[in-house]
């Protein structure tokens, strides 16, 4: 296991709760993962409705939440027989990571712009993930779907493909069809929205299998 875990003795304190909550709630020994995945969901949609509507109080009560999701996974894999890990571990393997990722804090490389930052994390990045075949490893495939297309949209134009999308966006943009502010964008989101439900169309299912296909264009365009 790896030394002390950063972060004062709230945080370990916190550690310690967990565990003593996993000795003794018999609901909780009976917890694994995969059954805590939709707790997972759930907490993390409201730590992000607190980032859009709420206050302070509500945003550290989220984060706490969601912090104890991540507390429950280290406690239960540090029980696992094959290849155990902590929150030590965990918080080690964080830190190593951004040290990586950010030499122009930790190092000696330089970066006055977000842009040269992204550039030296995207570096750190693909160094680290050398053994990925492609630009789609390592995307989840369980995010909601727009989230998922943004992400496949730039991943795309890594390697060349969604011309079509492109163009599409183009021509809107010349004759005014393109929103002006995220505002307006998600009046024509809830308007596309509104005319498929009058459709009888399902929205999701229909922006997930036009997702399918640009992963196909992009594994092709990879071949």
């Amino acid at each position: 296991m790896a030394d002390a875990l950063p972060g004062g003795d709230q945080l370990r304190r916190a550690v310690e709760t967990m565990r003593a909550v996993r000795d003794r709630c018999v609901w909780t020994q009976g917890i694994d993962h995969r059954a805590l995945v939709p707790y997972l969901i759930e907490e993390s949609h409201e730590l992000i409705d607190a980032i859009e509507t709420g206050g302070a109080t509500e945003l550290r009560e989220e984060l706490g939440d969601l912090l104890w999701q991540v507390l429950f996974h280290a406690e239960i894999a540090s029980r696992a027989t094959d290849d155990p890990f902590d929150m030590d571990d965990v918080a080690a393997g964080l830190v190593e990571k951004m040290v990586r990722r950010h030499p122009h804090v930790f190092a000696g490389e330089t970066a006055e712009t977000p842009e040269r930052v992204l550039e030296l994390w995207n570096a750190a990045k693909a160094a680290e993930k050398r053994q990925r075949a492609s630009v789609l490893d390592g995307v989840a495939r369980s995010m909601p779907s727009l989230a998922l297309a943004q992400k496949l949209v730039g991943k795309a134009a890594q390697v060349g493909v969604g011309a079509d999308v492109a163009l599409a966006v183009h021509d809107a943009d010349e004759i005014g069809a393109v929103p002006e502010s995220e505002e307006e964008l998600g009046d024509l989101l809830l308007t596309l929205t509104a005319a498929a439900r009058a459709r009888g169309w399902d929205a999701e299912r229909a922006l997930r299998e036009r997702l399918r296909t640009l992963e196909a264009e992009i594994r092709d365009a990879e071949a």
